[in-house]
């Protein structure tokens, strides 16, 4: 059947910023459908002129929401044929309700008085879903698959639909769309280029990040990682060390006096930016000395290791150039709705990993979709060996993105893509071309796996707005989320092992200096000077190499070394003595113990020093809980009602500021040498982090306000009573703190549980008060520990709940089990 369409007719999904004209309205367009004469009642060989709507309507079907317009001299039955078009629901099958009073929409029906919001519902669908009620869902898998099977074919039926209507709205040629492609193709050959990656690793404080892996994995219990692991692991911390390092522009800062700008508009680049692909140039005036300062958007990313600045385009050319250098796979992701990131392949994972540098979010690929909103068409990934059309991975609504693709037809993309793929691959061995095949069939068969998925695991994530860039910008361009969510949370937490041996270890060791302390009459005032003395060595220590790690020391300290042999113990170092009699703290075993270790001891012994400046005299007396922290209780499993997941970090508002270079690495170095946080420390807020024994970490829990939880199981089904424990505060917004608790303990693995401790009102009056409680209930011996917390210090100024630490302390001895350190498994 054919129909002849002289005007324009909305049959797209809802766009971003309303209705989006399908046809041009000087053209006369030709439509050839599938159809039978029965399936538009009638109207087949028959010419309908459709002209300037008269009413829009809203329609809601399976999900998806498509603005439609009506033109009455069209009548119902094109109507009906516009929704088929976009549903694959045919007429004669198609039920049309009124959303506001619930009546059904007849052919008699008076359209344009009725409800703007319409509900489309198959008939069969109806009929199927009574049939299933009146018969019981319950182990019906037969009628689960068929349904599935009727899902699946009708998602074919609107795609095939989707792909015939671009045949007739594509506005642009196989050679057009390729030339939109090919400056990628010429950007990411730039990442090859050997000076450039020389130029970018030297500006990667590689040792350090180094450390961070290992210590990221040793906390999930990997302490002898795989290369492919190590190599993920670091690939995060560059993404990390990357959104810390390089600054979003707004407005660029005055060039003469450091205020702030505004846009005057654009300007011809001089030749030393073009030299860097600076084509173009935003020009802004300041507010105070009426400078003009230039702000050219460089596309060389040698040229952004030096300025180190710019928005999404910048950042994820320069980023995809760091992980070239360090040897990963990678790829520039181009999306048309205005955003660009990087794909890494992941050999830990097996497949192509999303990293955004802008958001440091990685492996989250529905974060435009679902957390920006975004309304995409095209997702382009360029490298150095091909270009992918990678959409299908960006989306989990592949009929409304196909109905938006109308650039041009899926066979032209598809042409423009293998012929730069093939261009790019022109040099490569035939061993290399299969690999690479391989590898794309595998590629393409996940993506097409992916739109089938539920992603039941998205569910439960929240996936936050944008963030990156000022808010009224981001408003503008509709990249917030509905519900202001700015964080990357989950209200499913999976159960995790702790791996915090090493801070009982330390815990124990300065209960141990403690008592020798008392036992050699040490004054107080003696032992809060030694322990600071100890803990600025360990300051050096830590600034050294973790590989080697190895700082000179005074003499003197080899005096206090009977205090402190524990202690060394415990981060796996020792005290050599040199050539010329010179005393070196250095490693007395695997690295990765001591990185994990020394963030611990470096928070204990600045904690152990203020407890000792409040106290009159170090006794016996003073050798109690909490001055000794002994018999904490490790290695248990933790689950919650909710987390955050590692997303951002400390100081992240230091980044999205228009912050000087100067200025930034003035606060950066503050920060470092007060011992605040180390050097691009990431904020770690997943439920776990309560019992790392670190200030750089926290759980958070954000729908925890007026109620949250967190559990504690003890391992291998021991079972201990709980003497008494500690809550920390975080580092910021005490609005979030605890205010009201509840301690339960279980005898039987949470089938069951007794009130072992109770508080109310209780108030954290700094940042990082750790606070002590001794269990109000005795002698009840428990495997699995549960805090509820009803409530926070201020329930109407935040939704959120958080903490620093949680300590738990038992009775008595631990069994050998949970008091066995020498060796971290």
């Amino acid at each position: 059947m054919r129909i002849f369409l002289d005007r324009s007719i909305n049959i797209l999904p809802r766009p971003q910023n309303g209705g989006v004209s399908l046809f041009p309205s000087s053209k006369r367009l030709v439509l050839s459908f599938p159809l039978s004469p029965a399936t538009l009642g009638g109207c087949s060989k028959k010419r309908i002129h459709l002209n300037m709507a008269a009413r829009r309507f809203s329609v809601t079907c399976n999900g998806f929401t498509f603005d439609v317009d009506y033109d009455a001299g069209d009548g119902f039955q094109v109507f009906k044929f516009q929704l088929f078009s976009l549903t694959s629901i045919p007429p004669d099958q198609q039920k049309i309700i009124g959303e506001d009073d619930g009546s059904v929409i007849s052919d008699d029906s008076d359209l344009l008085s009725s409800s703007g919001k319409l509900k489309l519902v198959s008939i069969d669908d109806e009929k199927h879903d009574e049939e299933s009620s009146a018969r019981g869902e319950s182990g019906d898998d037969t009628s689960s698959f068929l349904k599935s099977d009727e899902e699946f074919a009708r998602m074919l039926q609107a795609e095939e639909e989707a792909l015939m209507l671009q045949h007739v709205v594509a506005t642009e040629q196989s050679e057009q769309f390729e030339e939109r492609l090919r400056p990628y193709v010429d950007k990411v050959l730039l990442y090859e280029d050997p000076v450039r990656q020389e130029a970018a690793q030297k500006t990667v404080p590689v040792d350090e990040l180094e450390e961070k892996a290992l210590v990221s994995l040793a906390k999930e219990g990997r302490f002898k990682p795989t290369k492919a692991e190590l190599d993920h692991a670091f690939l995060l911390q560059l993404l990390f060390w990357f959104k810390q390092s390089f600054r979003w522009v707004n407005a660029p800062p005055c060039d003469l006096c450091g205020n702030t700008t505004v846009n005057q508009g654009m300007g011809a680049p001089l030749p030393s930016e073009t030299k860097y692909g600076g084509t173009r140039v935003e020009l802004y005036r300041c507010d105070s000395c009426s400078t003009t300062t230039r702000f050219p958007r460089y596309n060389d990313p040698l040229k952004l290791l030096e300025t180190r600045r710019g928005r999404c385009g910048e950042w994820a050319n320069c980023f995809t150039l760091y992980c070239r250098s360090f040897g990963y796979e990678s790829r520039l992701i181009l999306d048309f709705t205005d955003h660009v990131w990087t794909e890494c392949y992941s050999r830990a994972l097996g497949r192509w990993m999303h990293l955004d540098p802008c958001e440091a979010v990685y492996d989250k690929p529905l974060l435009y979709e679902k957390g920006w909103g975004k309304k995409l068409n095209y997702v382009i990934a360029f490298s150095n060996d091909g270009v992918r059309d990678v959409t299908k991975r960006y989306t989990r609504k592949w009929l409304e993105v196909l109905s938006r693709r109308n650039i041009t037809t899926e066979p032209v993309v598809s042409a423009a893509v293998t012929k730069l793929t093939n261009e790019c691959r022109r040099n490569f061995t035939s061993l290399a071309l299969s690999v690479l095949q391989d590898r794309d069939n595998n590629e393409s068969e996940e993506l097409d796996r992916d739109l089938l998925s539920q992603d039941e695991d998205y569910s439960s994530v929240s996936l936050p707005g944008r963030q990156s860039g000022d808010k009224e910008w981001r408003l503008s361009r509709s990249e917030t989320a509905p519900d202001s969510n700015d964080s990357l949370s989950t209200s499913s937490c999976p159960t995790r092992t702790c791996i915090d041996k090493h801070v009982t270890r330390v815990h124990n060791a300065i209960a141990r200096l403690l008592s020798q302390c008392v036992e050699n009459s040490v004054p107080r005032y003696r032992v809060s000077e030694i322990s600071n003395i100890f803990r600025k060595m360990l300051v050096d220590a830590r600034n050294s190499p973790h590989k080697a790690r190895r700082v000179v020391v005074n003499p003197f300290i080899m005096l206090l070394f009977p205090y402190f042999d524990e202690l060394l113990r415990a981060l796996s170092l020792k005290f050599e003595i040199g050539g010329y009699g010179r005393v070196e703290v250095c490693l007395a075993g695997e690295p990765v113990f001591t990185s994990l270790s020394l963030p611990v001891v470096l928070d204990a012994l600045e904690d152990l020093i203020n407890s000792l400046n409040k106290i009159d005299s170090l006794d016996g007396d003073s050798l109690s809980f909490p001055l000794i922290k002994s018999n904490r209780i490790h290695s248990g499993m933790v689950v919650a009602s909710g987390e955050e997941l590692p997303f951002g970090i400390v100081s992240s508002d230091l980044c999205s500021a228009d912050l000087c270079v100067e200025t930034f690495l003035y606060i950066y170095l503050i920060c470092k040498w007060i011992c605040l946080f180390p050097p691009f420390c990431w904020v770690y807020l997943q439920a776990t982090s309560a019992f790392d024994g670190l200030r750089a970490s926290k759980w958070e829990e954000p729908n925890g306000s007026k109620g949250g939880w967190i559990l504690y199981r003890l391992k291998d089904g021991m079972a201990c009573e709980l003497a008494a424990y500690e809550i920390t505060s975080a580092n910021d917004a005490p609005e979030r703190d605890p205010m009201d608790w509840v301690v339960e303990g279980s005898i039987d693995g949470g089938s069951n549980w007794h009130i072992l401790d109770k508080r109310a009102s209780q108030v954290f009056e700094d940042r990082f008060q750790c606070r002590s409680f001794e269990v109000q209930r005795k002698g009840l011996s428990c495997n699995v520990f549960r805090f509820r917390f009803l409530a926070v210090k201020d329930i109407q100024s935040t939704s959120r709940l958080q903490l620093c630490s949680i300590n738990l302390y038992t009775r008595g001895q631990l069994s050998p089990e949970l008091s066995d350190f020498e060796v971290i498994d």
